[in-house]
């Protein structure tokens, strides 16, 4: 079965929807498209009818290029207010001759989920550290070893259901199956995962429109993060009030005109815009920088003042990413903050190199890990589409968003 799904990332600025097939652990991209961001405020949906707008853009894009319909999808949700909880769970393994399979695994990921309830809070993932089998053995995938009884230990992470229900409401409008959920920071952390990061602590950071988020990991474990309102848009507004333009000019200047740093910007660079009243004014990329510089670098010394306070840990890799890494000299900025302590990812994948897909790009890796894991086949397409294509915590038994969801997540 060919393994295929579609990651969809809601923003502000965008909405993306990306859909990859993995072929021997390596990405493939089919077919992605994204759409001006509507109804979204500060990583939060605010107005679920202006969403439906953008969302049915960029699912019919990728229809078109795919040439079939698409009804199953992973969502990317914002880390605003997450709980990281550590749980444990056990059970007995009852197969003949004490054989662990897929199963067992994803019975003992529920107990561990079961073992932790709040009314406030939904269950987004409980990511294993690690399994415990009989005579003292702790493995990372216990499928095919044998042991009368079975452990687990890991994290559970949750968010505010403001987060996620609204998002799942216009797509279960729009015929759209949500068969995973995930923090956008785990899609970042899977797109540039190592075998080298998965033995350290380190940062990763989203640098977005509206928000930036400073996710923690602990030998690849999210352990800890945090949401800044502060972003790309903060730039945005400094121009249009400095320069008293409105913001699409602003942002065009900061996309187009601007540098991160003024150390390479020319004063004989000039280019001429319309203010708010209509008057014609003259800008030099040298001061159009110094403006977008002094917010950057704050933004910057924020985000290192938070690592710290996320975790007493000694961090070994600080990685950027997001679509404001993006910005023309934004490796000088980084530079003048966090000297040689701090590097910015890059997606290989071709046709989504921009750093704004590595959340997408990651989740799909990411959820192709935990379907190998539960020992579960997955494809939103049939074998029928498939061969169409190659030619062109438990929930209670109801029909709820979230019922239906929780029945992809375990029952497969």
């Amino acid at each position: 079965m060919r393994k295929i799904m579609a990651c969809l990332d809601v923003g502000t600025d965008t909405v993306k929807l990306v859909v990859g097939e993995i072929v021997k652990k390596k990405l493939n991209i089919l077919a992605v498209a994204e759409a001006e961001g509507k109804g979204v405020k500060d990583g939060l949906v605010e107005d679920a009818n202006a969403l439906m707008t953008p969302l049915k853009s960029v699912i019919a894009k990728c229809e078109e290029v795919i040439g079939l319909p698409i009804h199953q999808m992973i969502v990317s949700v914002p880390a605003m207010n997450a709980s990281y909880s550590v749980v444990m769970g056990n059970i007995n393994i009852n197969n003949e001759g004490n054989l662990i399979d897929g199963k067992d695994v994803i019975h003992v990921i529920q107990k561990a989920v079961k073992s932790v309830r709040s009314e406030d809070l939904e269950y987004i993932s409980m990511i294993p550290t690690s399994f415990a089998l009989d005579d003292n053995r702790v493995v990372k995938d216990p499928k095919g070893l044998t042991s009368r009884t079975m452990s687990v230990r890991g994290v559970m992470v949750r968010t505010p259901k403001k987060n996620i229900y609204p998002i799942l409401a216009c797509l279960e409008k729009l015929g759209i199956d949500v068969v995973d959920i995930a923090l956008s920071s785990l899609g970042d952390y899977y797109e540039y995962k190592t075998k080298e990061l998965d033995k350290e602590v380190g940062a990763v950071i989203n640098l977005g429109d509206e928000t930036t988020t400073i996710a923690i990991f602990n030998k690849g474990v999210l352990t800890n993060s945090k949401v800044l309102n502060l972003g790309g848009q903060n730039i945005d507004n400094d121009i249009s009030f400095i320069y008293k333009v409105p913001l699409n000019t602003a942002k065009d200047l900061k996309e187009n005109f601007a540098l991160a740093h003024k150390n390479m910007a020319q004063t004989s660079d000039v280019i001429t815009v319309e203010d708010k009243s209509s008057r014609v004014i003259s800008l030099n990329q040298l001061e159009v920088s110094e403006v977008t510089m002094s917010r950057l670098l704050e933004i910057l010394n924020i985000t290192k003042k938070e690592i710290n306070s996320l975790t007493k840990k000694e961090i070994s890799y600080i990685i950027f990413t997001g679509g404001l890494t993006e910005f023309k000299d934004f490796p000088l900025a980084l530079q003048d903050v966090y000297g040689n302590n701090a590097i910015i990812g890059k997606n290989m994948e071709i046709g989504v190199r921009n750093n704004k897909y590595s959340s997408c790009l990651g989740l799909l890796k990411y959820y192709s890990y935990n379907a190998k894991l539960k020992d579960k086949d997955y494809s939103m397409f049939t074998i029928e589409e498939q061969q169409e294509l190659s030619g062109t915590i438990l929930a209670e038994e109801n029909e709820s968003i979230m019922g239906k969801l929780f029945g992809y997540i375990f029952n497969g």
